[in-house]
């Protein structure tokens, strides 16, 4: 890598149409995985003006069509500030979820002496590195942040006159490898007839210089704000939204590599959503344990097969060598889906919250939401290292 260059990432807010679509389809995930935490689900949702089509194949209790339209709904309603062409009373709701394929299922099936195989072929990355305290690249996480913040201030009412569905973007200047200011951020945010794109910006401006560290701030001239000039209608009314298509946004910005596969509306057999949880959390381990100060793993699987592929690190000649990082990995954890599933406790309704701002760099929850941004692994992989 250079060691002066820009870089940019980006993030969307929970009312953006393809957020929106993540949210209804794990909030659907959750719902099944509360009735039984070994459901089979792959659900994908379509959202465009005041109508919703959720699809896709499952094996898992029966939740009545009446039940999955007032979870829409009420997800809906929490979710967006309410208009014409995107209301939650007003939605037309077609449900076509149908029953798994029963080819898929005898490859993932445990059965006699075989082990639950991985429910898809795919290729999985995890990543972390030292530029902020989460171990994220410093522009996605900004990116999210600047937007999380807004938001926040807009759901209790402190700031007004501004809509669900915004957009962020972030460029920074990085000096020998490590980032020092902010070169240009851009923000598009829904809000009320009649604002002008000025006063959208003084009214946000507080929020994104509290979220940069000091100093950080770009030029006011390269601080742009819906550079359209107005952004009115907003959400699926003015955008059709669809479940898997803001993966970039789910990870790493683009700072390191993704896999073939979105993560909203799948189980945890579908690797994935696990293995990539599982990429992660070796990754920052791996990070906050020292050996590293970036590390980018790979995990390759064939469905119904439950042991990986290859395993790949790269600790981008930053720390131990990537060959025996993989030795290392492979005593200390199990990477089979069965292994990596009672590892990080995903059989669990604790994806809906995933779906926004992020599937890392947050918090993990005391009910074992985001367990793969934990580094309770640094210390083992120390003592072996």
């Amino acid at each position: 890598m250079p060691k002066n260059f820009l870089f940019t990432s980006e993030s969307v807010s929970e009312g953006h149409p393809d957020k929106i679509c993540d949210q209804l389809s794990d909030a659907l995930v959750d719902a099944y995985l509360s009735k039984d935490p070994y459901s089979r689900l792959a659900i994908e949702t379509f959202a465009t003006t005041n109508r919703v089509i959720v699809g896709g194949e499952i094996r898992a209790p029966e939740i009545s069509a009446q039940e999955i339209d007032s979870l829409i709904r009420q997800t809906v309603r929490n979710i967006t500030v309410e208009q014409e062409g995107f209301h939650w009373k007003n939605l037309e709701i077609t449900n076509l979820l149908h029953s798994q394929s029963a080819d898929i299922a005898q490859g993932v099936d445990a059965s006699g002496s075989k082990d639950e195989g991985a429910g898809d072929q795919g290729i999985m990355f995890g990543y972390a590195c030292n530029e902020t305290d989460v171990l994220m690249p410093a522009p996605i996480y900004y990116s999210h942040r600047i937007l999380h913040n807004i938001m926040d201030a807009t759901r209790t009412g402190e700031l007004r006159d501004l809509g669900s569905d915004a957009k962020s973007q972030v460029t920074l200047f990085y000096e020998n490898g490590l980032p020092v200011r902010a070169e240009k951020i851009l923000v598009s945010i829904q809000h009320k007839e009649g604002m002008t794109a000025r006063q959208v910006k003084e009214l946000i401006r507080p929020y994104v210089e509290r979220t940069l560290p000091k100093g950080w701030m770009c030029k006011d001239e390269d601080f742009l704000v819906n550079p359209t000039g107005k952004f009115v209608i907003g959400g699926p009314d003015g955008d059709t939204g669809l479940t898997g298509r803001k993966i970039i946004v789910d990870t790493y910005g683009g700072a390191a590599p993704h896999g073939g596969g979105a993560f909203s509306g799948k189980d945890p057999t579908k690797v994935d959503r696990s293995a990539a949880y599982m990429a992660r959390y070796l990754a920052k381990n791996i990070v906050a344990a020292g050996l590293s100060t970036r590390c980018t793993i790979q995990i390759a699987y064939a469905i119904g097969v439950s042991k990986p592929l290859s395993v790949y690190v790269n600790n981008h000649k930053s720390g131990i060598a990537g060959e025996e990082l993989v030795k290392i990995i492979n005593e200390l954890v199990d990477l089979t889906p069965r292994g990596i599933r009672t590892h990080l406790g995903l059989n669990k309704p604790i994806y809906q919250r995933t779906a926004t701002y992020g599937h890392f760099g947050r918090t993990p929850d005391a009910d074992g939401g985001f367990s793969w941004e934990k580094t309770d692994l640094a210390e083992k992989l120390k003592k072996l290292a």
